[in-house]
């Protein structure tokens, strides 16, 4: 009987006819007094008509029937706030949270519960329209949301929760200077709002302001050590500032809280990345894609960080995967990842589109907007986080040097943490200006270089490891340019040019690129001429070589080796008798895999030798000529350590890929007088090995002829490099010039 008229009085009250809904509730209750369902329909029913004095004593009756009803818990709650009863309310709504912690309804009302409580002055009206505020943010609303934030504010100036709230819509509406000025404005008025100081961090963090974010968390932290949102962001702004081991103990915090969070799984991946701790990070990493196969960047990422441990046991499938989801526009592999794990070219530029259009898109305000300089030398400016004991550095340090400064005003754009090397010392002294900008916002960088009014602006990271695109994505030079530290596109309109050769970049593929190209007449790659190479290398019993044995090595990083590449590397040692395969040092678990694949093969694994790490260039480059032939790889060539191996006078065997990043080695080659060293094919990359392995005197000619091109040749050649590199810049910068001036009035 009672729950025919249940059903009766349940379609009464959706139909909106409220009295005769009442009438059926209170048969219902007369029968039955205890019966929850009618007791609670009726409180909310009288709720909605106002009756709030009801509403709360007939939903506290519901409680007494049903103490786990989380509906109960929040209707009373309503009421009592109607009623201005604030403590009663917040005790509800606390409830109704420990019984579904994700309960969004509850967690907005209990805010405002802590505003009545903190600021009694607070209108009615502008708590009204704080909660119609809150409703449309959950609905994705955000424009309107915060139209009624403000209209909350114009009458409660001091509403600390709707100042809270209003920063997080504007970050969420990517804001982030208005936030942290509304953040502060909530903060001054109560230091003690979590809240506050969490979206606070999530703001500065947006600005790039990353220690300042971290302090921001740890005020939330010291308040609520268990909060997992200020634990999971503090992680991810200390991974950001370049601080993984306490980014790594921060996520690892966070997993406590809530031990299978994909977020928080994912960000503790990144910092045992970073902190090069590979394989416990792979652990991570297929967690994550086990839970959220479609999650961005992660497919990608793990590819690569088994790459970085030589585990090619899902290298075939991993790659297929990847480059189907690349051609499906897919956020699947970071384009710097993508290099050393695709062959393709057209790929590798849709992946970087999709990374720019994501990660850094064009500012809709751009910083330069067709202005004109009247300057008396070309303003040079070059960027980088690796002005340090770092490759890339090493490389073209000699450039910098030989620049005409009576025609060039250098500078030196440096983020990263100086590491007090030579290098480091050398390079501050050689540019006109070194602006360390550690610390800065892309934006207040980019204002910086607009203000300095720099005529030509190098990225030489383009996606490299802490590279920093977004600066350039304000458009703060009329010509902005992509060299060097990244082999392959950037996918982005902000990049005017991109310098290579005709060897790197055949002029066929041009269309595979976004940029235009730039060719320099030898290779796009400079050698730093006055590197010194230490005068009393070691003996290979120190080094731990076979004194008469034939030493084929290979010092590139182990994400570059491929399964297709060893099985080549471990045939010659096959037939090559007594030879050995020399590698740079080695992540753990990349030699132990490494050692396995060899012995797979029939190989002793104690024919793979890990050369022990040198912190001297000079002494690196001296053991290089322990080996007798330096074998590429592919898809992802040597290039540094090609340069560095024709340096110190090692014959360097390639096989010419089909990307950018595959092509390097061979433009060294030839540009170095050497392009009997290039081949086409693995077959024949093979059986050019095997034979200067076997033929001594073939080698030995090479090796002639590499010693007296060292003198000669052009990637030796610094001035003539950096000449030909400044007629390039000269020739596009008067072209802009002549543009400029053609279309002016």
């Amino acid at each position: 009987m009672n729950e025919a008229l249940l059903r009766s009085a349940v379609r009464a009250h959706q139909a909106g006819n409220l009295t005769e809904a009442a009438r059926l509730y209170g048969e219902i209750l007369r029968a039955d007094p205890r019966h929850f369902s009618a007791l609670y329909s009726l409180g909310v029913l009288y709720y909605q008509a106002g009756r709030f004095e009801d509403a709360q004593r007939l939903t506290a009756e519901a409680i007494r029937v049903n103490q786990r009803s989380v509906e109960a818990f929040f209707a009373r709650g309503c009421a009592l706030q109607r009623l201005n009863r604030p403590a009663e309310a917040l005790t509800c709504f606390d409830r109704a949270l420990a019984l579904r912690p994700d309960f969004a309804d509850a967690k907005s009302h209990r805010e405002l519960a802590l505003a009545a409580l903190r600021q009694p002055q607070i209108p009615q009206p502008a708590v009204a329209l704080f909660t119609q505020g809150c409703g449309l943010a959950r609905e994705n609303r955000p424009a309107e949301a915060l139209a009624l934030l403000d209209q909350a504010l114009a009458l409660a100036p001091n509403f600390v929760e709707a100042l809270t709230n209003r920063g997080a819509l504007l970050l969420a509406v990517k804001r982030p200077e208005d936030a942290l000025q509304s953040l502060d404005a909530a903060i001054s008025i109560n230091p003690g709002m979590a809240e506050a100081w969490n979206n606070r961090g999530n703001a500065l963090s947006e600005l790039g302001r990353y220690d300042e974010a971290v302090a921001s968390y740890d005020k939330v932290i010291a308040a609520r050590p268990d909060l997992f949102e200020a634990l999971l962001n503090r992680g991810t702004a200390l991974l950001s500032s370049r601080r993984p081991l306490e980014a790594l103990t921060s996520y690892e915090n966070a997993l406590r809280t809530r031990p299978d969070n994909v977020v928080a799984l994912n960000g503790r991946a990144n910092a045992l990345f970073e902190l090069k701790r590979f394989e416990e990070a792979i652990g991570d990493y297929e967690r994550v894609v086990a839970v959220d196969s479609d999650r961005e960047y992660a497919a990608g990422i793990l590819a690569f960080a088994r790459l970085q441990c030589c585990d090619w046991r899902y290298h075939s499938e991993e790659r297929h995967r990847l480059d189907a989801a690349v051609r499906q526009g897919c956020r699947v592999v970071n384009p710097f990842q993508y290099l050393a794990l695709s062959s393709s070219p057209e790929d590798q530029k849709r992946c970087a589109e999709i990374w720019s259009a994501d990660k850094s898109r064009p500012s809709s305000e751009p910083l330069w907007n067709g202005e004109s300089y009247v300057h008396d030398k070309i303003r040079l400016a070059y960027l980088s986080g690796d002005f340090r004991n770092h490759a890339v550095a090493q490389a073209i340090a000699g450039v910098f040097d030989h620049h005409d400064k009576t025609r060039f005003h250098t500078m030196a754009i440096s983020w990263g943490a100086p590491d007090n090397s030579d290098m480091r010392a050398r390079l501050t002294h050689t540019f006109e200006d070194f602006i360390d900008v550690e610390g800065k916002a892309d934006r207040e960088i980019a204002r910086r270089l607009r203000e300095l009014e720099v005529d030509i602006a190098v990225d030489l990271m383009g996606f490299t490891a802490e590279s920093r695109p977004g600066i350039l994505a304000f458009r703060p030079a009329p010509i902005q340019i992509n060299y060097l530290g990244f082999a392959g596109t950037m996918g982005a309109a902000f990049i005017d040019y991109l310098i290579a050769d005709r060897i790197a970049i055949p002029e066929d593929k041009q269309r595979n690129f976004s940029e235009k190209i730039l060719y320099l007449p030898n290779s796009f790659f400079p050698i730093d001429a006055q590197r010194r190479i230490s005068a009393t290398p070691p003996s290979r019993g120190e080094a731990g070589l076979p004194e008469t044995s034939f030493v084929f090595t290979c010092f590139n990083n182990t994400y570059k080796y491929s399964p297709e590449l060893f099985e080549i590397w471990m045939d010659l040692l096959r037939q090559v008798d007594g030879s050995v395969l020399w590698l740079s040092a080695a992540d753990p678990a990349a030699a132990r895999n490494l050692k396995r694949e060899a012995e797979s093969r029939g190989i002793d694994s104690t024919r793979l030798i890990f050369a022990r790490f040198v912190p001297n260039a000079e002494d690196h480059l001296a053991r290089l000529t322990l080996a007798d032939l330096f074998l590429d790889t592919l898809p992802y060539n040597a290039h540094s350590t090609a340069a560095d191996a024709l340096r110190a006078g090692l014959p360097v065997l390639t096989c010419k890929g089909s990307t950018f990043a595959g092509r390097v080695a061979a433009s060294l080659l030839h540009s170095a007088g050497l392009p009997e060293l290039v081949t086409e094919s693995l077959e024949d990359y093979h059986a050019l090995a095997l034979n200067l392995a076997r033929e001594d005197s073939a080698l030995a000619k090479i090796k002639v002829k590499l010693g007296a091109n060292r003198e000669t040749q052009p990637p030796f050649d610094t001035p003539r490099f950096t000449r030909n590199l400044e007629a390039l810049y000269t020739e596009i910068f008067q072209h802009r010039n002549h543009a400029a001036a053609r279309f002016s009035f």
